[in-house]
């Protein structure tokens, strides 16, 4: 097993705009790092928390496969292809940009925070043609175990995107050790820990730290008590 790529929480990008408080664990915007470019094709994860009323402006993107789960509040989406949504905590969004599309993502309410993931990955198929879904995860509903919420497969648990991709969130109320066998051959896992801690391959992980691992056929995890984590499953390249 390979561990290529350990970032701590505290080592992350940061840009605060007033409106936006944004973490980058990839290189962003004004945040450069050699070191922390991608892992695979994992391009962009960034925990952006988003002032009432304020948000992303409409805005183009083109061949990136984009991600968004919210952590707490609302995010209201709307695109060039005429969706008009929102989406809240126990959802994800995806969005195949494909030949291109416009959109932007607000927060719904003129009172609460929204605290969202913002994941691209690069895709396996360029210039398709776009398209937007949404899902209901409620990972909560299985407890102490890995819920899959992506796959690269229409027509499996969680929404699909255009890449040999699997994501799965683990909520875990006590101490217990989980394994993940990885779907396909070449693919790396990358461990994000939303809450709480867990032990991956002798390290402690603690909350929004990240590590990521490849050359592997499957990862034991021993989580502790009150613990969320997402995991990434990509190709490598």
């Amino acid at each position: 097993m390979v561990t290529p790529y350990l970032h701590r929480a505290r080592d992350r990008g940061h840009a605060n705009f007033g409106w936006l408080d944004s973490y980058h664990s990839f290189s962003f915007g004004q945040w450069y790092n050699p070191k922390y470019t991608n892992f695979g094709v994992l391009r962009v994860l960034n925990d952006d928390t988003v002032a009432p009323g304020a948000g992303f402006g409409r805005h183009p993107h083109a061949n990136f496969e984009i991600i968004s789960i919210p952590l707490a509040g609302a995010l209201e989406h709307r695109d060039s292809m005429g969706n008009k949504q929102i989406i809240r905590e126990g959802e994800i969004q995806v969005m195949s940009a494909g030949t291109g599309i416009e959109h932007s993502e607000m927060n719904a309410s003129g009172e609460e925070e929204v605290k969202f993931l913002q994941i691209w990955l690069f895709p396996n198929k360029k210039n398709i043609s776009p398209r937007y879904d949404q899902k209901l995860m409620n990972p909560g509903a299985i407890q102490n175990a890995f819920v899959q919420i992506l796959s690269p497969k229409p027509g499996e648990e969680g929404v699909w995107i255009h890449q040999d991709a699997w994501f799965h969130i683990g909520i875990f109320t006590d101490l217990s050790t989980q394994t993940y066998a990885l779907k396909k051959d070449g693919n790396g896992l990358f461990i994000f820990v939303l809450e709480g801690s867990v032990e991956v391959d002798g390290l402690l992980l603690e909350k929004r730290d990240a590590l990521g691992l490849y050359d592997a056929e499957e990862v034991s995890f021993t989580q502790m008590k009150n613990t969320r984590l997402l995991l990434m499953e990509v190709p490598m390249q």
